[in-house]
């Protein structure tokens, strides 16, 4: 794993998840107030921004450091990964209300996941990709992915938050307002751990070279 701050910058990707959670708690508020509790595009925007919102920040990071001309690095492949994940629970969501699920009860438990989940899916094999990248083979990937506190930290939300929102749903809770939305999707959208752990070995790591 890269030792440059420059190189692994995931401190300042934790501070795009925060922004994306306050904006879509605030325009949840918003909807609530205008009376559209259970508007199906209200939803979508609310749950893009409070469970996706970082992703756009974290994409435009990406997008940044390219045009810097700075080396590719494992926050870089992040936040790549998490901008082309963003799409997928759009689909899903949609299709799903055509075809009838009740979004609202225990068999939609999986519309939130993706909203929060699909991003760091896309984040977690875009770390790998990058990993299979510079060290050449899939072996070699696989043994420094096991080691990696980041991409570990990303399998695991991405493996847990779907059994949460189920019990949820299934204890009786039900996205009825734009804020139950919003909250749900701040709940489930784990996707702050993994840049936390990068920050936090950021910070042992400069402790170490002192």
């Amino acid at each position: 794993m890269e030792r440059s701050d420059s190189q692994e910058e995931f401190g300042e990707l934790v501070k795009f998840t925060l922004a994306g959670f306050a904006g879509g708690l605030a325009l949840g508020v918003l909807l609530d107030f205008l009376g559209l509790q259970l508007s199906g595009i209200g939803q979508w925007l609310v749950r893009t921004l409070a469970g996706e919102g970082e992703s756009l920040l974290e994409g435009f990071y990406a997008l940044r450091q390219r045009l810097r001309g700075a080396g590719g690095s494992m926050a870089e492949a992040y936040g790549w990964g998490k901008l082309l994940g963003m799409a997928a629970p759009w689909l899903v969501d949609w299709g799903s209300r055509r075809l009838g699920v009740d979004v609202y009860g225990v068999q939609g438990f999986y519309i939130p996941y993706l909203y929060s989940m699909s991003d760091q899916i896309g984040a977690n094999l875009s770390g790998l990709a990058y990993l299979r990248r510079t060290e050449g083979s899939w072996v070699k990937a696989l043994s420094r992915y096991t080691r990696h506190p980041v991409l570990l930290a990303s399998l695991a939300v991405v493996l847990i938050v779907p059994a949460g929102l189920f019990l949820a749903r299934v204890a009786g809770f039900s996205p009825t307002t734009q804020r139950y939305t919003a909250l749900e999707a701040i709940a489930a959208n784990l996707c702050w751990v993994p840049p936390l752990v990068g920050a936090l070995e950021e910070r042992l790591l400069r402790r170490r070279q002192r």
